[in-house]
């Protein structure tokens, strides 16, 4: 065989045979995941769900199957803005195969999801939500009787730069210079300005006072990291059982936790219902975030028993609040000793904490491309769908995303291997014990007495 050469400039052929286009044989997880869509008969939801916000007679536009597909392909492949999706949609043949296009027809560019993303309204994309809940009740995964509920905080697509006075509506370099010209200090550079800022006291961005010129629904707030950057906080309800999201919802980033608990709850509870479930949500466990008197107090009014743990701090007096909040935050108290609650909380900081880390690390969604609080209700709704499909892909291929099946072979291994060592012992302990197999020449060991396991 000779040596090939690479050739840095090939004139392209005229006409190409369609028989000669290189052909994807699919990929597993992606292949599994059409048969489930197809099964569930998703694509007739979708287009009967979207057509009402479509002109009758016009130009055919996207489906709004293959659309949604492509948002799902965005958290399985971790990617975090529609550019990216849209070029890994065109350059990959399997991502291909799995939206129905053939190799010599265009994808959608990422223009086009933006602009069916501002076509639809919230409702479909709960609805879509709803459906794959749906789904997920198909396959036994939906319990819903104990959930847990945590929060995280989200990057805003916004930098603290670009904050502004909500009464004035000045920069924060216009409103250092006026402080500077009140306490008749002279500034005659940048570094002028940056010094006097820096020692000035009482310096602080508050909500209140600012907000941001380009995401006007960002918050000002403080991240783990320990940096100030303005986000949302997203807030998660899953089912504790089988780990399936059932709401999802995008707050301002200083909303309580106390605040929101009910609200997700709630949204969670219709979730399950509009899935077809009979499902009920009866318990609710959480961090001491969510520890407030009133919220303790309408959660027993629901009907819901709640395992929230309790901050540190003094004793509490009770002569200035409702009766109904003291015997709340006591049942809450009383539950909170015993070994039920234990579990529970063993069980939110494993499962709960995890859907965020599927979800916004490896998931993509760690830091918003887009702007606006609707818009990334939106998003989260598809995201947290595709999240609940990987549950799904979980029961029937024991991976939940695609990049799950490069280590199926060191599990499979890892599985194999305590077999092949019980197996040897067991030989062992037949040549020791029983005569006839008893082998004293090693150089003349029959082959049949070394049990073997190949994978």
């Amino acid at each position: 065989m000779a040596l090939g050469q690479r050739r840095t400039e090939r004139q392209q052929e005229l006409w190409v045979a369609t028989a000669k286009l290189p052909a994807s044989i699919g990929h597993v997880f992606y292949d599994a995941l059409n048969r489930v869509l197809r099964d569930g008969e998703f694509d007739n939801f979708a287009e009967s769900l979207c057509e009402p916000f479509y002109k009758e007679g016009g130009r055919p536009g996207i489906p709004p199957g293959i659309y949604f597909r492509m948002i799902f392909v965005g958290y399985f492949e971790g990617i975090d803005s529609q550019r990216g999706i849209a070029w890994r949609c065109r350059d990959s043949l399997s991502l291909r195969k799995f939206l129905g296009y053939e190799l010599h027809e265009n994808t959608p560019e990422h223009s086009s999801l933006t602009r069916i993303r501002q076509r639809l309204p919230l409702e479909v994309f709960e609805q879509v939500f709803a459906f794959v809940l749906s789904l997920v009740e198909e396959h036994g995964l939906l319990k819903g009787k104990t959930v847990g509920v945590d929060s995280t905080l989200l990057e805003a697509n916004a930098a603290m730069k670009s904050i502004v006075r909500r009464d004035t509506g000045e920069d924060w370099e216009a409103y250092v210079l006026g402080l500077a010209e009140a306490d008749g200090v002279e500034i005659n550079s940048d570094d002028d300005l940056r010094k006097f800022d820096r020692k000035r006291k009482g310096k602080k961005a508050s909500n209140q006072d600012w907000q941001s010129s380009s995401d006007p629904d960002a918050r000002i707030m403080k991240m783990k990291k320990g940096h100030t950057h303005l986000s949302y906080k997203q807030e998660h309800t899953v089912d504790l059982e089988t780990e399936a999201i059932l709401s999802a919802e995008i707050y301002y980033g200083n909303e309580s936790d106390g605040k929101t608990l009910l609200d997700s709850v709630n949204t969670a509870q219709g979730n399950v219902q509009q899935a077809d479930s009979d499902a009920a949500i009866k318990e609710v466990v959480g961090d001491k975030g969510y520890h407030k008197n009133e919220t303790l107090a309408k959660s027993r009014a629901d009907e819901l028993r709640t395992y929230i743990c309790e901050p540190d701090g003094p004793n509490r007096r009770w002569t200035d609040k409702p009766a109904d909040y003291e015997v709340a935050y006591r049942a809450n108290r009383r539950r909170l000793k015993g070994e039920r609650n234990k579990r529970l909380q063993k069980l939110r900081c494993e499962r709960v904490e995890r859907s965020f880390a599927h979800v916004c690390e490896t998931g993509g969604a760690r830091r918003t491309r887009l702007r606006g609080l609707e818009n990334n209700r939106k998003k989260v709704r598809l995201t947290v769908a595709a999240h609940n499909l990987g549950l799904i892909l979980r029961k029937l291929l024991g991976s939940g995303k695609p990049r799950e099946f490069a280590g199926l072979p060191g599990l499979l291994i890892s599985m194999f291997s305590p077999l092949q060592a019980a197996l040897k012992r067991s030989q062992r302990l037949l040549s020791r014990t029983n005569p006839f197999h008893r082998v004293h020449d090693h150089q003349h060991r029959p082959k049949f007495l070394t049990p073997t396991c190949t994978l």
